[in-house]
């Protein structure tokens, strides 16, 4: 076992370093295949795939507080739009301090807060919105976006979406219109990893090149290595500093759906089942305990 980390409570907000990132992502993977593998029910593979890029987010990008409020006046906020990769939202948050890390034994259990698809309801620490029906989230989160520059809010809004995602129409009409209204302290990221539940997007639905239409549609557009922590601390960071001038940001960030775990890794077929009681040692055996599991 590796040795424990120990990070400061994110009440008073530090960043942690890169390192102490790449730590906290090789537990949070862990969480999640066991998470999912408890209940024989989730969504494994864009949860892995985006472990690094939300980990980064909470632990080192986002001017955030665990003290929680659903108004999140003075404070960044982000909405995920894609919930079924609910599992690593959940562990992001515990690990963060949000709620106790024992919680996650609960996940997709009768009566827990910790449903398959985050809901607002249930009172869980750190979920403003409910999501998992796709499409809406980055609808809301302009919503939010526009509130805090109504209110002289300096925070910013962050949202993540899937590639697969961009089939509903309502984000089409979401991107005109915050480009429209300039919402220039709102950061979008959209998971490319080219793959949905009945295959890769390419032969379900080609998008085309995602970085092309969001700049068409007036957006201010990054690109980066979701699976990388430095490239994704320095990418966020230079799209916090591209905010407030004028356009909202889109980050189209590469990932491989299963990130670190070799046999779940680039394909559609983990997208949403669950490991067996071999398949979980496997993954594990390729996962660092870092923090101490739950």
């Amino acid at each position: 076992m590796g040795k424990k980390l120990h990070l400061p409570a994110l009440n008073n907000f530090k960043m942690a370093t890169s390192e102490e990132i790449k730590k906290i992502t090789s537990q949070v993977r862990r969480d999640i295949v066991r998470m999912v593998h408890g209940v024989q029910s989730g969504h494994p593979g864009g949860s892995l795939g985006c472990t690094d890029f939300l980990t980064t987010l909470y632990f080192n990008t986002m001017n955030h507080s665990t003290n929680f409020s659903m108004d999140g006046v003075g404070e960044d906020l982000f909405f995920l739009s894609n919930g079924h990769i609910s599992p690593v939202f959940y562990s992001v948050l515990a690990r963060a301090g949000y709620f106790d890390i024992k919680e996650l034994a609960t996940f997709r259990k009768l009566n827990s807060r910790l449903q398959g698809h985050p809901t607002t309801h249930e009172h869980l620490p750190g979920i403003r919105v409910a999501s998992g029906s796709l499409g809406q989230g980055m609808s809301v989160a302009i919503g939010a976006a526009l509130a805090k520059k109504y209110n002289g809010d300096k925070s910013l809004v962050f949202s993540l979406c899937g590639d697969g995602e961009l089939e509903e129409g309502q984000n089409w009409e979401a991107i005109l219109f915050a480009a429209h209204n300039k919402v220039d302290n709102f950061i979008a990221t959209v998971d490319f990893n080219g793959q949905q539940i009945d295959g890769s997007t390419k032969k379900v639905l080609n998008l085309g090149d995602i970085k092309q239409k969001f700049e068409v549609f007036d957006w201010t557009v990054l690109e980066m290595d979701g699976n990388d922590v430095d490239d994704t601390i320095a990418t966020l960071n230079k799209a916090k500093s591209l905010t407030g001038q004028g356009k909202p940001i889109c980050i189209v960030m590469k990932t491989a759906m299963g990130k670190g775990v070799d046999f779940m890794e680039g394909t559609h077929e983990w997208h949403g089942i669950a490991p067996n009681n071999e398949q979980l040692a496997k993954a594990l055996a390729q996962l660092p305990e870092t923090l101490g599991d739950y």
